[in-house]
């Protein structure tokens, strides 16, 4: 199995608006999608993760739910993203099934090796440019931050860049090593954006990474 080199991570003025958009990406040829709710109760996180499943599924794409790990096993996603100040991932893993997946956020050298040792399946490490996505923003990375950090992680575990990243950023970011991108509001300005960033990720000529999920010895 392995996991697809775009993210796409959903945006909206309302849960509604969230659907919509995942709908619009997925008709897009979306291979992944992050359902990313803030400040709505677990409760209607559940509502509105049922109808992105409903989605998914149909177009056969990938979805990973923020934040929300328990969400993520009652529907069956096929895993959670998990953020700093979120739950670990070693007390999520203990809840999901083995084949879901688990990400987590990073914004330094030190933030990567603490996800390697939790043992997630990917790290969405950024922000790369500034991005009014989150609240927040960490420093920003660059491209010889992505460099500097992969040079010295040397792990096989994917690296998925994030933080406005445009089409145009692309090429030079998968130069550094990183595995895949993930983008928000690049793709939500206009879904044909999704065609554009998966045709530089197949031209991509770095060696490609197989992924395969972290198995944790119970």
């Amino acid at each position: 199995m392995q996991l697809p080199n775009l993210h796409y991570i959903s945006q909206g003025e309302t849960p509604q608006e969230h659907i919509n958009n995942i709908k619009n990406a997925c008709s897009a040829g979306a291979t992944l999608v992050q359902l990313r709710l803030k400040n709505i109760s677990p409760k209607k996180v559940l509502k509105f993760a049922i109808e992105a499943k409903k989605i998914t599924d149909h177009y056969q794409t990938r979805l990973i739910i923020n934040d929300h790990y328990r969400v993520a096993k009652e529907i069956k996603a096929d895993g959670v993203h998990l953020g700093k100040t979120d739950t670990c991932p070693l007390i999520a893993r203990k809840h999901l099934e083995s084949w879901q997946i688990i990400g987590g956020t990073a914004n330094t050298i030190e933030d990567c090796e603490l996800m390697l040792d939790k043992k997630v399946d990917y790290i969405g490490l950024g922000p790369f440019h500034f991005t009014k996505t989150k609240e927040s923003l960490s420093p920003i990375l660059g491209l010889d931050g992505y460099k500097k950090i992969i040079e010295t992680l040397d792990t096989t575990i994917p690296i998925i860049a994030i933080g406005g990243i445009t089409v145009d950023d692309a090429s030079q970011l998968l130069k550094t090593g990183i595995y895949g991108l993930a983008s928000a509001s690049t793709i939500t300005k206009n879904f044909n954006t999704i065609g554009q960033f998966k045709k530089v990720l197949q031209n991509n000529t770095a060696e490609e990474k197989v992924w395969s999920p972290n198995q944790i010895v119970k």
